[in-house]
């Protein structure tokens, strides 16, 4: 579908905020929480739409991409262009209904996307980096719904894990297109296998790192540090399906097809639940 629902597991980054803060047990939280879930959703998918516009020729020689509904032709251009602009005016409306704040973090997130889509993403580096800014402000959207602090450790942590999904993201567009990935991505002629690897190695041992850290100063008795596991297995079972099974190159596939990482997840946030309501 061309509004690429698997890729609103990303947004499930709203939910962080308010379940560290230890709001999931209040009703009006949460449903202020869900309700920028979608909205962040929809925004998204109207970001999909400027892309897969933009990028229309291109797909079209995309092995993967030429499926899209604009890129095959089911969807036309004039239609897709309708569809968005409803979506963004539909989910901005709500946001602002909701707060303020979150209309302004929707507000950043799709100017920042215009400008990825038009020119950041042919710029080497900076285009890994502006998809694990769009990671942060999905935090930020869960602590602003629900008006509760973010700290330096979260925003740490976010932006850490999705640079290495983002960097393991082109290490799989380099493998898949080979020979014709500046065809494809122009920016991928600045990039290689080895150089993403040591960026990946770096990145990973920050997250594991900071995640630590984090957790060994979360509260006098730091039991959050018995999540540590999930997190470690999560990301290597993640790099063993980037080096040894070729994937990497859609994190909610992953998530979603990989019952590895999907029982991690939810053992992960599960154990987050029940340290933050019984033990703290």
């Amino acid at each position: 579908m061309q509004l690429r629902p698997k890729q609103w597991t990303k947004c499930l980054l709203v939910f962080a905020a308010p379940i560290f803060a230890e709001k999931f047990l209040d009703p009006s939280a949460m449903l202020k929480t869900v309700i920028a879930f979608f909205c962040f959703a929809l925004t998204a998918s109207a970001v999909y739409i400027v892309n897969d516009i933009m990028d229309v020729e291109k797909d079209r020689l995309h092995p993967e991409k030429a499926k899209r509904p604009i890129a095959s032709g089911v969807l036309s251009i004039r239609t897709g262009i309708f569809f968005g602009v409803f979506l963004l005016i539909f989910s901005l409306s709500v946001a602002y209904y909701v707060t303020p704040v979150f209309f302004g973090i929707l507000i950043s997130y799709f100017t920042i996307n215009l400008l990825y889509c038009a020119w950041l993403k042919h710029v080497v580096i900076i285009d890994v980096m502006i998809i694990a800014l769009g990671f942060v402000l999905r935090g930020f959207s869960g602590a602003a719904v629900v008006d509760v602090g973010i700290t330096s450790w979260f925003i740490l942590c976010t932006m850490l894990l999705a640079l290495f999904l983002a960097l393991s993201k082109r290490r799989h567009e380099i493998e898949m297109l080979n020979g014709d990935r500046e065809k494809q991505r122009k920016v991928l002629e600045h990039y290689s296998i080895k150089y993403l690897d040591q960026l990946i190695s770096i990145v990973t041992s920050a997250t594991i790192m900071t995640y630590s850290l984090y957790t060994a100063s979360s509260g006098p008795n730091a039991y959050m540090m018995w999540t540590i596991p999930f997190v470690i297995y999560g990301i290597f079972r993640y790099l063993y399906l980037v080096h040894m099974k070729q994937g990497g190159g859609s994190p909610e596939k992953s998530l979603l097809d990989d019952k590895h990482i999907l029982l991690t997840v939810i053992l992960f946030t599960f154990s987050v639940i029940g340290i933050k309501t019984y033990l703290q």
